[in-house]
């Protein structure tokens, strides 16, 4: 993936950090599959309930990137969100925005914390202004969570996928 192409992703998933935080949650964990270099999709982890289901929905992102053949994978977290849907320990930055870029021969963890404080002139202070800080160096195969690992080492296992058999000709 390029500088640019790389650029991006950080800049959307910053806004949908932001946006989510002023709404009252991060968003959810988010896998974002690349072929050539070329973004093929971007899923969000499904709803899922603290413990076992979110380390599996989150391990479960590497689906679509094993379904897309992908070469390249980002996946964005948010480490204190992870931490309580997973029921782990908090790990490295928090509040802080987690993008792990990972290809089959290893990763790179980026880390992106901040701060949160009220907006000014919010009447009732309930919404959120986040303050990005400065961000320590990437780490090259820097320690990731269970799931997250998870998804990063599936993501470029090959699926087997059936497909349904279409004949020739319709049968009456």
């Amino acid at each position: 993936m390029d500088t640019s192409t790389w650029d991006t992703l950080v800049g959307s998933m910053k806004s949908a950090c932001v946006k989510g935080v002023r709404e009252g949650a991060p968003p959810r964990p988010v896998i974002m599959p690349l072929v050539g270099g070329e973004l093929v999709g971007l899923v969000w982890v499904r709803p899922t309930k603290p413990g076992a289901d979110a380390l599996t929905g989150i391990a479960a992102l590497s689906n679509i990137a094993a379904a897309a053949g992908a070469d390249e994978v980002v996946l964005a977290w948010e480490t204190r969100e992870v931490a309580i849907a997973c029921e782990l320990p908090v790990v490295g930055p928090s509040p802080c925005l987690n993008m792990v870029r990972a290809t089959q021969d290893g990763h790179v963890l980026h880390r992106f914390p901040y701060s949160e404080g009220a907006l000014s002139g919010d009447p009732d202070g309930s919404g959120a202004a986040l303050e990005w800080t400065q961000p320590p160096a990437p780490r090259p195969d820097g320690e990731l969570p269970p799931p997250v690992k998870a998804a990063v080492d599936y993501a470029f296992t090959p699926m087997d996928i059936d497909t349904p058999t279409r004949s020739a000709s319709p049968s009456c």
